[in-house]
């Protein structure tokens, strides 16, 4: 079937990324749709937002239309979230996001009104081969978003197009620019999507309760108090203390529940470290060894950590580090790839 004759349903956020992304495959020959997805948003951009994204359709000349999930955006994203930092964990709701709602609710909903294929802005490159499809890290590396795209499996990969892994960053901007769209020195939007400006603890402080208790060192040097072990992850620098007779910096190294305590440690202590954790939720894109040696990503843009994963069971693993991993919070997500960048599924940190 030649391209002009496949459909694409882009799914367009009214950011430069996306925009650039139907502009390609538009390029390319493909029958191309805008959808603009209306989430749930705090800070009130949601209709500039859809604007934008009706702007640039415009001006590709394309049809668009405003499909709004926002009932379904709080309760498995928002929710999801909510739910996790009461349980103490740090959730990644970029991760739900992209589970439920984008190659969730949009693909079935787009395949549904006769899409062949959805196409997104991520920085991510598909590939495929005799054993099917998988995710590889994207040309620019300081954009990569495969982190965020683990729970794919072959079903939506092989429904989905990502024009832009094969572009950096500043390539996608000329684009948008020569190709005169109205988004094209827009800026890229930072944090979780649907808290706009609006802080983590700010929004959490609406639905949570959170007792303050003491912050203190290992050795029981009390510097401050927090505001509820809910509002804080492990690895979190930003605390509103000063640090030890050096002033050096301080993050969150454990949640002592049971006394309501927030311990702290330098940098380089080893209470910020560790060997080994357990996965569960596992998800692989293609079929593995029950023990494999890979790479490991335990937060986004963190360096790849080599390791050996070991599958148990049908959900869930272990992954031993080579050398000892800094800032693992369980409710995140690790991510395991080849070294040539091939990405091979993930799993969310117990």
């Amino acid at each position: 079937m030649a391209k002009k004759s496949k459909k694409v349903f882009v799914g367009m956020s009214g950011g430069v990324d996306s925009s650039v992304a139907a502009f390609l495959l538009l390029k390319e020959g493909y029958d191309v749709t805008g959808i603009h997805i209306r989430g749930y948003n705090v800070d009130g951009c949601a209709e500039s937002d859809a604007l934008m994204a009706r702007r640039a359709a415009e001006h590709l000349n394309i049809p668009f239309y405003v499909w709004n999930m926002e009932r379904e955006y709080k309760e498995s994203v928002v929710g999801y979230m909510i739910d996790g930092y009461k349980k103490g964990i740090t959730p990644n709701p970029d991760v739900m996001c992209n589970k439920e709602i984008k190659f969730g609710l949009f693909l079935n909903k787009a395949l549904k009104f006769g899409a062949d294929y959805i196409a997104t802005g991520h920085y991510a490159l598909l590939k495929k081969d005799k054993s099917g499809y998988c995710l590889s890290k994207a040309k620019d590396s300081s954009k990569d978003q495969t982190y965020f795209l683990w729970t794919l499996g072959q079903n939506e990969l092989s429904k989905s197009l990502f024009p832009l892994g094969n572009l950096l960053k500043s390539e996608v901007r000329t684009i948008a620019k020569k190709a005169g769209l109205p988004n094209a020195g827009k800026k890229d939007s930072q944090g979780v999507c649907f808290l706009g400006k609006l802080s983590m603890p700010d929004f959490l402080s609406k639905y949570i309760s959170g007792t303050p208790g003491p912050i203190m060192t290992a050795n029981g040097e009390v510097l401050g108090e927090h505001k509820g072990l809910c509002f804080y992850t492990l690895g979190q620098r930003h605390l509103g203390i000063k640090g030890l007779g050096n002033k050096e910096a301080l993050y969150v190294a454990k949640k002592d529940k049971k006394n309501n305590t927030l311990i702290v440690a330098p940098e380089k202590d080893s209470l910020l470290f560790t060997k080994k954790i357990f996965l569960k939720d596992i998800n692989l894109v293609k079929d593995m060894e029950k023990e494999s040696d890979i790479f490991v990503r335990v937060r986004y843009r963190q360096p790849l950590m080599k390791g050996k994963l070991k599958i148990k069971g049908s959900n869930q693993a272990e992954i031993i580090f080579n050398k000892p991993c800094k800032f693992v919070a369980p409710g995140q997500s690790a991510v395991f790839y080849l070294p040539e960048g091939d990405m091979l599924g993930g799993g969310v940190i117990m």
